[in-house]
């Protein structure tokens, strides 16, 4: 039987739009027929996850639980959330709904280190950095994590918010991002995590060549996978 996917979206809408693109694009298909049903709740309410990691900001569980309630009623058999520091919440979330939900994180862990991967440069809005979520997911594989140093860290979280959450691209210095980049790879990364669903569209539409590992082609093959269809050869 194949399984239809359900996406708790929102987080945010270009995050959720980039998952159902890669979605279609990982699946090996001829014909319209060949791929997977997926429903889409595209729910914007969902509180900041940042913020409510670092205090202050309202809990994104009961929103993230009206989804998975939403898309359990119109049929969906599997969930999945682009959005990687939502997974903070992952646990609660999982209470709520009698539905699997796939984890990108350990997803994306369990990736690289089958790829044989020693150390990584994080790149992640400051709340799934001070959650130490990642870190612990890949440490725990023999996987050093480099993760960027302070006006670094700002750099990363001005391309995520002021770039691609305000629909502002042109507003991401480049430059300085490139030098963060390369200051991480100077430390030792092989490879970048691009722990927020945001970052795989600031290096595609920024055109910064670095050897990457993306959550959210991860999640979609797993996606894909799990619903019974065949993955394509990338």
């Amino acid at each position: 039987m194949k399984k239809i996917i359900g996406i708790i979206g929102g987080m945010g809408p270009l995050a959720t739009a980039d998952l159902f693109e890669k979605i279609i694009r990982a699946t090996d298909a001829a014909r319209d027929q060949d791929f997977p049903h997926v429903i889409v709740d595209c729910n914007t309410d969902i509180p900041d996850r940042t913020a409510a990691i670092l205090g202050g900001g309202e809990d994104p569980v009961p929103q993230l639980a009206r989804s998975a309630h939403a898309l359990e009623a119109a049929g969906a058999d599997v969930l999945v959330m682009p959005c990687n520091t939502a997974h903070w919440f992952y646990d609660d979330l999982c209470l709520q709904t009698r539905l699997p939900v796939l984890h990108m994180l350990r997803l994306t862990a369990d990736r690289l280190e089958r790829e044989g991967v020693r150390a990584v440069g994080l790149l992640a809005t400051d709340g799934t950095i001070q959650t130490g979520i990642y870190e612990k997911l890949l440490t725990g594989r023999g996987i050093r994590v480099i993760k960027p140093d302070a006006p670094g860290q700002r750099r990363v979280m001005s391309a995520i918010y002021d770039g691609v959450k305000a629909g502002s691209i042109d507003a991401i210095d480049v430059p300085a991002l490139r030098r963060t980049l390369d200051d991480m790879t100077a430390r030792g990364a092989e490879r970048f995590v691009l722990g927020c669903t945001e970052l795989p569209i600031v290096f595609a539409q920024c055109d910064l060549p670095y050897p990457v590992a993306d959550p959210t082609q991860i999640l979609a093959e797993a996606a894909v996978s799990y619903a019974g269809y065949p993955v394509k050869k990338m």
